[in-house]
Protein backbone atom coordinates (compact mmCIF):
# COMPACT_ATOMS: atom_id res chain seq x y z
CA UNK A 1 0.00 0.00 0.00
CA UNK A 2 1.19 3.53 -1.00
CA UNK A 3 2.08 6.55 1.21
CA UNK A 4 -0.30 8.27 0.22
CA UNK A 5 -2.99 5.35 1.33
CA UNK A 6 -1.56 5.43 4.69
CA UNK A 7 -1.46 9.66 5.03
CA UNK A 8 -4.77 9.42 4.67
CA UNK A 9 -6.03 6.95 6.69
CA UNK A 10 -3.69 7.57 9.87
CA UNK A 11 -4.78 11.53 9.88
CA UNK A 12 -8.42 10.29 9.25
CA UNK A 13 -8.40 8.17 12.24
CA UNK A 14 -6.65 10.08 14.24
CA UNK A 15 -9.09 12.73 13.89
CA UNK A 16 -11.93 10.28 14.38
CA UNK A 17 -9.99 9.22 17.94
CA UNK A 18 -9.62 12.91 19.34
CA UNK A 19 -13.33 13.64 18.29
CA UNK A 20 -14.62 10.17 19.92
CA UNK A 21 -12.86 11.52 23.28
CA UNK A 22 -14.26 14.39 23.12
CA UNK A 23 -17.42 12.44 22.86
CA UNK A 24 -17.69 9.91 24.68
CA UNK A 25 -16.40 11.74 27.59
CA UNK A 26 -20.01 12.02 28.48
CA UNK A 27 -20.79 8.64 28.55
CA UNK A 28 -17.74 7.43 30.78
CA UNK A 29 -18.96 10.33 32.98
CA UNK A 30 -22.24 9.11 34.27
CA UNK A 31 -21.76 7.97 37.82
CA UNK A 32 -19.97 11.71 38.63
CA UNK A 33 -23.27 13.28 36.71
CA UNK A 34 -25.16 11.37 39.21
CA UNK A 35 -23.27 12.47 41.84
CA UNK A 36 -23.17 15.95 41.14
CA UNK A 37 -26.93 16.06 40.00
CA UNK A 38 -28.39 13.99 41.90
CA UNK A 39 -29.85 11.72 39.06
CA UNK A 40 -31.30 8.25 38.90
CA UNK A 41 -30.64 5.77 36.41
CA UNK A 42 -33.77 6.60 34.47
CA UNK A 43 -32.54 10.73 34.30
CA UNK A 44 -28.71 9.60 33.51
CA UNK A 45 -30.48 7.98 30.30
CA UNK A 46 -31.79 11.67 29.23
CA UNK A 47 -28.28 12.95 29.63
CA UNK A 48 -27.17 10.28 26.71
CA UNK A 49 -30.33 10.92 24.90
CA UNK A 50 -29.71 14.73 24.97
CA UNK A 51 -26.30 13.59 23.22
CA UNK A 52 -27.65 11.80 20.37
CA UNK A 53 -30.25 13.83 19.72
CA UNK A 54 -28.02 16.28 19.05
CA UNK A 55 -26.18 13.96 16.92
CA UNK A 56 -29.43 12.91 15.12
CA UNK A 57 -30.79 16.02 14.32
CA UNK A 58 -27.85 17.72 12.68
CA UNK A 59 -26.64 14.70 11.08
CA UNK A 60 -28.27 15.19 7.52
CA UNK A 61 -27.58 19.29 7.35
CA UNK A 62 -24.32 18.43 8.41
CA UNK A 63 -23.90 15.94 5.65
CA UNK A 64 -25.31 18.31 2.77
CA UNK A 65 -22.43 20.72 4.19
CA UNK A 66 -19.88 18.04 3.80
CA UNK A 67 -20.69 17.39 0.00
CA UNK A 68 -21.36 21.13 -0.40
CA UNK A 69 -17.71 22.51 1.00
CA UNK A 70 -15.44 19.16 1.80
CA UNK A 71 -14.78 17.10 4.61
CA UNK A 72 -11.52 19.22 4.69
CA UNK A 73 -13.09 22.05 6.09
CA UNK A 74 -16.20 20.30 8.27
CA UNK A 75 -13.94 17.85 9.64
CA UNK A 76 -11.29 20.62 11.04
CA UNK A 77 -14.16 23.16 12.34
CA UNK A 78 -16.18 20.42 13.97
CA UNK A 79 -13.26 19.24 16.15
CA UNK A 80 -12.91 22.58 17.07
CA UNK A 81 -16.61 22.67 17.73
CA UNK A 82 -16.24 19.35 19.44
CA UNK A 83 -13.43 20.61 22.07
CA UNK A 84 -15.63 23.44 22.95
CA UNK A 85 -18.85 21.13 23.74
CA UNK A 86 -16.46 19.26 26.13
CA UNK A 87 -15.53 22.13 28.03
CA UNK A 88 -18.81 23.49 28.16
CA UNK A 89 -20.18 19.84 29.28
CA UNK A 90 -17.38 20.20 32.13
CA UNK A 91 -18.70 23.45 33.41
CA UNK A 92 -22.15 23.08 33.17
CA UNK A 93 -23.57 24.50 36.36
CA UNK A 94 -27.07 22.76 36.43
CA UNK A 95 -29.01 19.75 34.95
CA UNK A 96 -30.60 22.09 32.13
CA UNK A 97 -27.58 23.57 31.14
CA UNK A 98 -25.30 19.76 31.26
CA UNK A 99 -28.49 18.63 28.87
CA UNK A 100 -27.98 21.91 26.13
CA UNK A 101 -24.10 20.97 26.41
CA UNK A 102 -24.19 17.77 25.47
CA UNK A 103 -26.87 18.36 22.73
CA UNK A 104 -24.30 20.72 21.89
CA UNK A 105 -21.18 18.08 21.57
CA UNK A 106 -23.57 16.13 20.13
CA UNK A 107 -24.15 18.43 17.30
CA UNK A 108 -20.82 18.84 16.67
CA UNK A 109 -20.25 15.04 16.19
CA UNK A 110 -22.25 14.92 13.43
CA UNK A 111 -19.43 15.90 11.10
CA UNK A 112 -18.03 12.55 12.08
CA UNK A 113 -19.21 9.65 10.18
CA UNK A 114 -20.32 11.73 7.07
CA UNK A 115 -16.82 13.98 6.68
CA UNK A 116 -14.60 10.41 7.38
CA UNK A 117 -16.61 8.11 5.20
CA UNK A 118 -16.15 10.77 2.49
CA UNK A 119 -12.58 10.85 3.30
CA UNK A 120 -12.35 6.93 2.47
CA UNK A 121 -14.34 6.44 -0.54
CA UNK A 122 -13.28 9.55 -2.22
CA UNK A 123 -9.72 8.89 -1.44
CA UNK A 124 -9.13 4.98 -1.05
CA UNK A 125 -9.43 2.92 -3.74
CA UNK A 126 -12.34 0.23 -4.39
CA UNK A 127 -10.38 -3.08 -3.14
CA UNK A 128 -9.05 -1.46 0.04
CA UNK A 129 -12.02 0.62 1.31
CA UNK A 130 -13.79 -2.06 3.71
CA UNK A 131 -10.10 -2.26 5.37
CA UNK A 132 -9.74 1.19 5.36
CA UNK A 133 -12.67 1.96 7.07
CA UNK A 134 -12.50 -0.89 9.65
CA UNK A 135 -9.49 1.17 10.73
CA UNK A 136 -11.19 4.62 10.90
CA UNK A 137 -14.06 3.22 12.53
CA UNK A 138 -11.51 2.11 15.13
CA UNK A 139 -11.18 5.39 15.75
CA UNK A 140 -13.90 5.30 17.54
CA UNK A 141 -13.54 3.15 19.94
CA UNK A 142 -10.06 3.51 20.81
CA UNK A 143 -11.21 7.38 21.23
CA UNK A 144 -14.19 6.38 24.10
CA UNK A 145 -11.75 4.10 25.33
CA UNK A 146 -9.11 6.40 26.48
CA UNK A 147 -12.34 9.03 27.48
CA UNK A 148 -13.09 6.32 29.93
CA UNK A 149 -8.91 6.58 31.13
CA UNK A 150 -9.37 9.68 30.96
CA UNK A 151 -12.50 10.79 33.20
CA UNK A 152 -12.50 7.87 35.62
CA UNK A 153 -8.67 8.03 36.30
CA UNK A 154 -8.11 12.18 36.61
CA UNK A 155 -11.57 12.00 39.21
CA UNK A 156 -9.80 10.08 41.68
CA UNK A 157 -6.41 11.99 41.39
CA UNK A 158 -7.79 15.43 40.49
CA UNK A 159 -11.40 16.20 39.89
CA UNK A 160 -14.04 15.02 38.04
CA UNK A 161 -13.84 17.58 34.82
CA UNK A 162 -10.03 17.19 34.40
CA UNK A 163 -10.98 14.07 31.86
CA UNK A 164 -13.41 16.97 29.98
CA UNK A 165 -10.39 19.53 30.02
CA UNK A 166 -7.54 17.33 28.35
CA UNK A 167 -10.53 16.05 25.92
CA UNK A 168 -10.68 19.60 24.97
CA UNK A 169 -6.95 20.30 24.59
CA UNK A 170 -6.01 17.21 22.33
CA UNK A 171 -9.32 18.45 20.15
CA UNK A 172 -7.92 21.71 19.16
CA UNK A 173 -4.14 19.90 18.94
CA UNK A 174 -5.44 17.41 16.29
CA UNK A 175 -7.55 20.11 14.33
CA UNK A 176 -4.79 22.33 13.54
CA UNK A 177 -2.63 19.10 12.81
CA UNK A 178 -5.55 17.60 10.80
CA UNK A 179 -5.80 21.20 9.05
CA UNK A 180 -1.84 21.18 8.17
CA UNK A 181 -1.32 17.86 6.69
CA UNK A 182 -4.27 16.73 5.32
CA UNK A 183 -4.27 16.54 1.73
CA UNK A 184 -7.50 15.06 0.38
CA UNK A 185 -10.64 17.33 -1.23
CA UNK A 186 -10.61 20.96 0.15
CA UNK A 187 -13.35 21.47 -2.04
CA UNK A 188 -17.07 20.31 -2.43
CA UNK A 189 -19.79 20.04 -4.71
CA UNK A 190 -23.27 20.65 -5.14
CA UNK A 191 -25.45 20.11 -1.43
CA UNK A 192 -27.87 17.69 -2.06
CA UNK A 193 -30.78 16.31 0.25
CA UNK A 194 -30.22 12.54 0.22
CA UNK A 195 -33.27 10.69 -1.96
CA UNK A 196 -34.65 8.34 0.73
CA UNK A 197 -37.80 8.17 -2.00
CA UNK A 198 -35.63 6.40 -3.91
CA UNK A 199 -33.88 3.83 -1.17
CA UNK A 200 -37.29 3.25 0.33
CA UNK A 201 -38.62 0.98 -2.94
CA UNK A 202 -35.33 -0.67 -1.62
CA UNK A 203 -36.12 -3.44 0.93
CA UNK A 204 -33.35 -5.05 1.71
CA UNK A 205 -31.77 -1.51 2.55
CA UNK A 206 -35.00 -1.17 4.40
CA UNK A 207 -34.76 -4.00 6.96
CA UNK A 208 -30.69 -3.31 7.18
CA UNK A 209 -31.59 0.39 8.62
CA UNK A 210 -34.22 -1.45 10.89
CA UNK A 211 -31.99 -3.76 11.95
CA UNK A 212 -29.42 -0.53 12.38
CA UNK A 213 -32.08 0.85 15.33
CA UNK A 214 -31.44 -2.64 17.57
CA UNK A 215 -27.39 -2.62 16.80
CA UNK A 216 -27.34 1.04 17.96
CA UNK A 217 -29.33 0.97 21.23
CA UNK A 218 -27.07 -2.00 22.03
CA UNK A 219 -23.80 -0.27 21.27
CA UNK A 220 -24.62 3.43 22.86
CA UNK A 221 -26.63 1.82 25.48
CA UNK A 222 -23.88 -0.62 26.76
CA UNK A 223 -21.15 2.11 26.50
CA UNK A 224 -23.48 4.66 28.57
CA UNK A 225 -24.41 2.23 31.81
CA UNK A 226 -21.13 0.08 31.75
CA UNK A 227 -19.05 2.17 34.30
CA UNK A 228 -22.61 2.33 36.32
CA UNK A 229 -23.20 -1.06 35.92
CA UNK A 230 -19.78 -2.22 37.25
CA UNK A 231 -20.00 0.17 40.45
CA UNK A 232 -23.45 -0.37 41.18
CA UNK A 233 -24.53 -3.76 40.71
CA UNK A 234 -20.72 -5.85 40.63
CA UNK A 235 -19.19 -3.70 43.33
CA UNK A 236 -16.51 -2.50 42.07
CA UNK A 237 -15.13 1.47 42.20
CA UNK A 238 -15.37 3.80 39.52
CA UNK A 239 -11.92 3.54 38.52
CA UNK A 240 -12.23 0.47 37.80
CA UNK A 241 -15.54 0.69 35.65
CA UNK A 242 -13.34 2.76 33.83
CA UNK A 243 -10.89 0.46 33.23
CA UNK A 244 -13.76 -2.32 31.83
CA UNK A 245 -15.21 0.41 29.66
CA UNK A 246 -11.61 1.19 28.16
CA UNK A 247 -11.27 -2.41 27.74
CA UNK A 248 -14.28 -3.21 25.96
CA UNK A 249 -13.48 -0.50 23.13
CA UNK A 250 -10.53 -1.84 23.05
CA UNK A 251 -12.04 -5.23 21.96
CA UNK A 252 -14.30 -2.97 19.74
CA UNK A 253 -11.59 -1.71 17.90
CA UNK A 254 -10.62 -5.62 17.68
CA UNK A 255 -13.38 -6.45 15.99
CA UNK A 256 -13.83 -3.94 13.53
CA UNK A 257 -10.45 -4.03 12.55
CA UNK A 258 -11.02 -8.06 12.18
CA UNK A 259 -14.62 -8.23 10.68
CA UNK A 260 -13.19 -5.33 8.12
CA UNK A 261 -10.39 -7.70 7.13
CA UNK A 262 -12.60 -11.02 6.96
CA UNK A 263 -15.15 -8.94 4.69
CA UNK A 264 -12.29 -8.10 2.24
CA UNK A 265 -10.42 -11.45 2.45
CA UNK A 266 -13.56 -14.03 2.56
CA UNK A 267 -15.00 -15.75 -0.66
CA UNK A 268 -18.31 -15.65 -1.80
CA UNK A 269 -20.68 -13.22 -2.84
CA UNK A 270 -19.79 -9.79 -0.89
CA UNK A 271 -23.78 -9.28 -0.13
CA UNK A 272 -23.84 -12.79 1.62
CA UNK A 273 -20.36 -13.25 3.27
CA UNK A 274 -20.60 -9.49 4.65
CA UNK A 275 -24.31 -9.83 5.62
CA UNK A 276 -23.18 -13.09 7.51
CA UNK A 277 -20.47 -11.40 9.83
CA UNK A 278 -22.84 -8.99 10.78
CA UNK A 279 -25.52 -11.67 11.47
CA UNK A 280 -22.98 -13.73 13.58
CA UNK A 281 -21.86 -10.58 15.85
CA UNK A 282 -25.55 -9.43 16.24
CA UNK A 283 -26.36 -13.19 17.40
CA UNK A 284 -23.20 -13.58 19.58
CA UNK A 285 -23.83 -9.85 21.17
CA UNK A 286 -27.41 -11.32 22.17
CA UNK A 287 -25.88 -14.45 23.95
CA UNK A 288 -23.20 -12.18 25.68
CA UNK A 289 -26.05 -9.78 27.07
CA UNK A 290 -27.45 -12.80 29.16
CA UNK A 291 -23.95 -13.37 30.47
CA UNK A 292 -23.60 -9.99 31.45
CA UNK A 293 -26.35 -10.00 32.96
CA UNK A 294 -25.23 -12.64 35.59
CA UNK A 295 -21.87 -11.63 36.39
CA UNK A 296 -21.18 -10.86 40.10
CA UNK A 297 -17.38 -10.39 40.23
CA UNK A 298 -15.04 -8.03 38.84
CA UNK A 299 -12.99 -10.16 37.01
CA UNK A 300 -16.30 -12.25 35.33
CA UNK A 301 -17.48 -8.78 34.33
CA UNK A 302 -14.14 -7.95 32.55
CA UNK A 303 -14.19 -10.94 30.73
CA UNK A 304 -17.95 -10.96 29.82
CA UNK A 305 -17.55 -6.86 28.78
CA UNK A 306 -14.24 -7.30 26.96
CA UNK A 307 -16.28 -10.10 24.77
CA UNK A 308 -18.94 -7.93 24.50
CA UNK A 309 -17.26 -5.43 23.15
CA UNK A 310 -15.93 -7.05 20.33
CA UNK A 311 -19.18 -8.13 19.11
CA UNK A 312 -21.44 -5.26 19.51
CA UNK A 313 -19.13 -2.73 19.71
CA UNK A 314 -16.99 -4.30 16.57
CA UNK A 315 -20.04 -4.04 13.83
CA UNK A 316 -20.24 -0.59 12.75
CA UNK A 317 -17.48 -0.92 9.48
CA UNK A 318 -19.52 -4.34 8.70
CA UNK A 319 -22.66 -1.95 9.04
CA UNK A 320 -22.03 0.05 6.67
CA UNK A 321 -19.97 -2.69 4.68
CA UNK A 322 -23.03 -4.58 3.93
CA UNK A 323 -25.29 -1.45 3.42
CA UNK A 324 -22.83 -0.94 0.42
CA UNK A 325 -23.52 -4.58 -1.45
CA UNK A 326 -27.33 -3.19 -1.45
CA UNK A 327 -27.71 -0.04 -2.81
CA UNK A 328 -25.24 1.57 -6.15
CA UNK A 329 -22.33 4.00 -5.20
CA UNK A 330 -24.25 6.96 -5.99
CA UNK A 331 -26.84 6.14 -3.53
CA UNK A 332 -24.05 5.63 -0.70
CA UNK A 333 -24.38 8.91 0.67
CA UNK A 334 -28.14 9.47 1.36
CA UNK A 335 -27.83 5.50 2.21
CA UNK A 336 -24.85 6.20 5.04
CA UNK A 337 -27.31 9.17 6.64
CA UNK A 338 -29.67 6.90 6.54
CA UNK A 339 -28.39 4.03 8.13
CA UNK A 340 -26.30 6.46 10.66
CA UNK A 341 -30.11 7.61 11.77
CA UNK A 342 -31.54 4.11 12.65
CA UNK A 343 -28.70 3.88 14.64
CA UNK A 344 -28.38 7.56 16.27
CA UNK A 345 -32.63 6.33 16.59
CA UNK A 346 -31.60 3.52 18.86
CA UNK A 347 -29.48 5.48 21.05
CA UNK A 348 -32.48 8.20 21.83
CA UNK A 349 -34.37 5.40 22.78
CA UNK A 350 -32.90 2.79 24.65
CA UNK A 351 -31.03 4.65 27.32
CA UNK A 352 -34.16 5.79 29.30
CA UNK A 353 -35.39 2.57 28.94
CA UNK A 354 -32.28 0.60 29.82
CA UNK A 355 -32.55 3.29 33.07
CA UNK A 356 -36.09 3.02 33.61
CA UNK A 357 -36.15 -0.84 33.47
CA UNK A 358 -32.78 -0.82 36.34
CA UNK A 359 -34.40 1.65 38.31
CA UNK A 360 -37.77 -0.83 38.77
CA UNK A 361 -36.59 -4.40 38.22
CA UNK A 362 -33.25 -4.41 37.64
CA UNK A 363 -29.96 -4.82 35.13
CA UNK A 364 -30.70 -8.08 34.94
CA UNK A 365 -33.79 -6.99 32.69
CA UNK A 366 -31.83 -4.15 31.01
CA UNK A 367 -29.44 -6.35 29.83
CA UNK A 368 -32.04 -8.84 28.58
CA UNK A 369 -33.66 -6.06 26.40
CA UNK A 370 -30.68 -5.12 24.46
CA UNK A 371 -30.17 -8.61 24.42
CA UNK A 372 -33.71 -9.49 22.66
CA UNK A 373 -33.20 -6.39 19.87
CA UNK A 374 -30.01 -7.72 19.21
CA UNK A 375 -32.41 -11.13 18.56
CA UNK A 376 -34.58 -8.61 16.21
CA UNK A 377 -31.89 -7.10 14.35
CA UNK A 378 -30.32 -10.77 13.55
CA UNK A 379 -33.75 -11.63 12.42
CA UNK A 380 -33.77 -8.47 10.04
CA UNK A 381 -30.29 -9.17 8.43
CA UNK A 382 -31.27 -12.33 7.79
CA UNK A 383 -33.88 -10.57 5.16
CA UNK A 384 -31.79 -8.41 3.96
CA UNK A 385 -29.13 -10.93 3.46
CA UNK A 386 -31.64 -13.20 1.35
CA UNK A 387 -33.74 -10.28 -0.68
CA UNK A 388 -32.14 -9.73 -3.99
CA UNK A 389 -31.53 -5.64 -4.44
CA UNK A 390 -35.43 -4.13 -6.58
CA UNK A 391 -32.78 -1.48 -8.81
CA UNK A 392 -29.62 -2.01 -11.16
CA UNK A 393 -26.85 -4.13 -9.58
CA UNK A 394 -25.08 -2.12 -6.40
CA UNK A 395 -20.99 -1.73 -6.00
CA UNK A 396 -19.74 -4.35 -4.64
CA UNK A 397 -17.31 -2.35 -2.43
CA UNK A 398 -13.86 -5.12 -3.41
Amino acid sequence: MDRSYWRTVSLVTTWQVAASICYYTVFAATPFFRGEFGLSRFQVGFVVTALTLGYAVFLLPVGALVDRFGEYRTLSLGLVGLATGAALVAGAPSVALLLAAAFFLGSLYATAIPGTNKAVYDNVAAGRQNLAMGIKQVGVTAGSGISALLVTGLAGVLFWQAGFLIATIVGIVVAAVFALFYAGSHDGGTAAYPDFRALSHNRPYRRLVASGFFLGAALFTTTGYTVLFVAEEVGASIAFGGVVLATVQLFGSVGRVTTGWLSDALPGEPRVRIGAILIVQALAGAALFAVVAAVSTPVGAAVAFAALGFFVLGNTGVYYSCMATLVGADEMGGATAGGQLSLVAGSIVAPPAFGYLADGVGYRASWWLLGGGCVLAAGLLLFAVRAEPPTDEPAMRD
